[in-house]
């Protein structure tokens, strides 16, 4: 199967269910199961605020950007209580910065003849000393360690973006992930050679995607499974007829054929 770009999710996904890949990405079916919407409206929720809200200096500002947007997201009423504590330790980690930085910050960048890898980041800050910190705001309470951090694969893509978008050396990105919930931020850095095996890593995969045939694309079960929003349409928990019933009439509200 032919792609050019890539994303971290995108490559997450082939790793972790190639069924599930073939459904999202290939046969481009809407995800019928809403699994865990309140927490994931709630961090789209607060992803935004901060976006809107990255140069408001009080929080009042910030509650005021809080409530326009509001309308756009639903969540449960056990998560209200949870946006004030964001708004103030947002604009208490803001306080810290020596400058507003970019937000949502856009990529597209090639990695190899005719195969690039995209994605946005949260935030890009310069510091004082001419370094650059990389930041991945976390709705959730349950933090990484730094030893998970320095292995999460999306980070370094985000470092290696952040190293080309500003001609800026690796060994002064520093990656980090901020959780509002508990005011933490968790820091690291990657060397130059940590990046590279990762590129290489991700470019590995690009060609297994191009050397697969729709028909390889199998489910495999992992302890992922109990949170797929495809599960309904997955043949390792349903029957195959359940299972067609199902494609035919998702195929009915895209447009698409399947097999």
């Amino acid at each position: 199967m032919f792609i050019n770009t890539i994303s971290n999710s995108k490559r997450d996904t082939y790793k972790q269910c190639k069924l599930k890949y073939r459904y999202k990405y290939v046969d481009k079916y809407n995800e019928p199961d809403s699994l865990n919407t309140d927490a994931l409206h709630f961090g789209s929720y607060i992803h935004k605020i901060f976006e809107e809200g990255v140069e408001s200096t009080s929080v009042d500002q910030l509650k005021g950007i809080a409530e326009d947007l509001k309308v756009n997201y639903t969540f449960s009423k056990a998560y209200n209580a949870k946006i004030d504590p964001c708004l103030k330790n947002f604009l208490r980690l803001n306080a810290s910065f020596s400058e507003v930085g970019t937000s949502e910050q856009h990529f597209n960048l090639e990695i190899a003849e005719g195969i690039t890898i995209n994605g946005y980041i949260d935030r890009i800050i310069k510091g004082n000393n001419g370094g650059y910190l990389v930041l991945d705001y976390k709705t959730s309470k349950r933090e990484k360690s730094k030893i998970d951090l320095f292995q999460d694969s999306q980070m370094k893509g985000y470092v290696f973006a952040a190293h080309k978008l500003y001609n800026v050396p690796i060994e002064n990105i520093t990656a980090g992930h901020y959780y509002p919930l508990t005011d933490n931020l968790i820091t690291v850095k990657y060397t130059p050679t940590q990046i590279r095996v990762h590129i290489k890593s991700v470019l590995d995969d690009v060609w297994k995607i191009r050397k697969a045939k729709k028909t390889d694309l199998l489910p495999m079960q992992n302890q992922f499974c109990n949170w797929c929003s495809y599960k309904s349409y997955c043949t390792e928990f349903n029957e195959g007829r359940v299972v067609q019933t199902r494609l035919t009439e998702a195929t009915k509200r895209t447009g698409r054929k399947h097999p």
